[in-house]
């Protein structure tokens, strides 16, 4: 079997590579030229994904890359990874799914399978993605291809997560489409969990991730009212996590980063509008985790007040550019709200990332592109009036931290095992 998979990001690249271990044939397309050359030459740029497991694809002739979409007419399947974000007004972008299906559908030829995985909200492959296949290729969807849905689920820096263990969620525009895009999981993925229709399975996705955004509203929420009672918040979650049933920890933060969490409510929130419906407990949990930069900025004054210090020209560290722990995804990273605030305030801004060593263009983040991470030593990290701890790193050594910088604020209890001389570290 040969199959296309389009986006060779954070989602696409792993799963071509896992398709391609099953004994599937793949061919990997990308508008991206440099991302194409990279996989073809067997250089990952994925900090997770090694050089080796991409080159032992290749050679096996499992696996190549291209910019040509003309090629899906050689392929009996295609699965679409695109991103979708939110544009400047927080409202749903998926131009890029619409883009992409504006490339494949003059190419489709009758039999072939369509899967979308980019997240997004309840109706887009049957009516968005649907329309532009059908209008470019002449084919109905249902009756000539066949079209579904299948939620991505990766999680980057996590060992035990790898993509042939983790159930795949299907739902399909007819019964048959439902058939013949479980057959083709089943090919690279143990489990399989058919639903009803390509709407649930959006739907899904979507309440996966609203869970997580509200439950990290709720405890960022606690971390503001149980600090201002002097309650460590990070020790009462650790001591409810002892209840053996009806809790499940989460952990407050600076805010909150990646390509799903902050995103993805906001898909749902504005899809409900059309059905004149609100969400209120969804925009809420938004509103709360968007606000948690300004409070670590307020923090950030505070260590510095007490040693009569304004922020406005303070030498400041962000430690920690990528949104979580253990891996270089720096997407939707509150590391820069951080920055573009502290900037505003006149403050002199610095990063540390031993995996993220430059930050590379972005549409978002276009005046940072090009600055480097700041070498790791005393004298560096002693110049700084404040180090910012935004992610905890593994590769970072907390206990050089504590001996080097003047003064610390933890924004996620990384120093909590670090003997460190009072006064020192302040916690957001």
């Amino acid at each position: 079997m040969k199959i296309a998979v389009i986006g060779l990001g954070y989602v696409g690249l792993p799963l071509s590579l896992e398709f391609a271990r099953a004994g599937v044939t793949v061919l990997g397309l990308d508008v991206d030229s440099a991302k194409v050359e990279s996989v073809n030459v067997g250089r990952s740029y994925i900090q997770h994904i090694d050089h080796a497991t991409l080159r032992d694809a290749i050679d096996a002739e499992r696996f190549e890359a291209s910019v040509d979409f003309g090629r899906v007419s050689e392929v009996e399947a295609v699965v679409i990874c695109v991103p979708t974000p939110l544009n400047k007004n927080r409202e749903p972008d998926i131009s890029y799914i619409l883009k992409t299906g504006a490339s494949v559908a003059p190419h489709l030829v009758k039999g072939t399978l369509v899967v979308l995985e980019s997240t997004t909200y309840p109706g887009t492959t049957e009516e968005d993605l649907r329309r532009v296949l059908e209008t470019g290729s002449g084919l109905r969807a249902g009756v000539d291809f066949h079209l579904a849905f299948s939620p991505e689920r990766e999680d980057p820096g996590n060992p035990l997560s790898r993509v042939a263990e983790i159930p795949k969620v299907v739902g399909g525009l007819t019964p048959t489409c439902l058939d013949r895009a479980s057959a083709l999981y089943r090919k690279a993925i143990k489990t399989i969990v058919p639903v009803s229709s390509c709407r649930v399975a959006e739907a899904t996705k979507l309440l996966e991730n609203i869970f997580r955004s509200v439950n990290i509203a709720l405890v960022n929420e606690l971390k503001v009212v149980y600090g201002a009672m002097g309650i460590d918040i990070w020790e009462v979650i650790g001591a409810a996590s002892s209840k053996p049933f009806g809790f499940m920890p989460f952990y407050p933060g600076p805010g909150l980063g990646g390509h799903c969490v902050p995103i993805d409510p906001f898909y749902l929130s504005w899809k409900a509008r059309e059905f004149g419906m609100s969400t209120r407990f969804i925009e809420l949990a938004g509103e709360i985790n968007t606000a948690m930069p300004e409070f670590v900025i307020h923090r950030i004054a505070e260590a510095l007040n007490a040693v009569r210090k304004p922020v406005n020209g303070s030498r400041i560290l962000i430690l920690g550019l990528a949104y979580k722990p253990n891996v270089d995804d720096d997407r939707e990273s509150p590391s820069y709200h951080l920055m573009d605030l502290l900037k505003h305030r006149h403050a002199w801004v610095d990063y540390h990332d031993p995996h993220i060593p430059v930050i590379r263009p972005s549409r978002d983040h276009a005046d940072w592109a090009g600055t480097k991470s700041v070498p790791w030593n005393r004298e560096t990290l002693a110049s700084y009036d404040v180090v910012v701890i935004a992610t905890a790193h593994r590769a970072i050594n907390y206990s050089e931290l504590a001996a080097w910088a003047r003064c610390i604020v933890d924004t996620r209890n990384a120093m909590a095992a670090v003997d460190v001389p009072k006064g020192r570290v302040w916690k957001a």
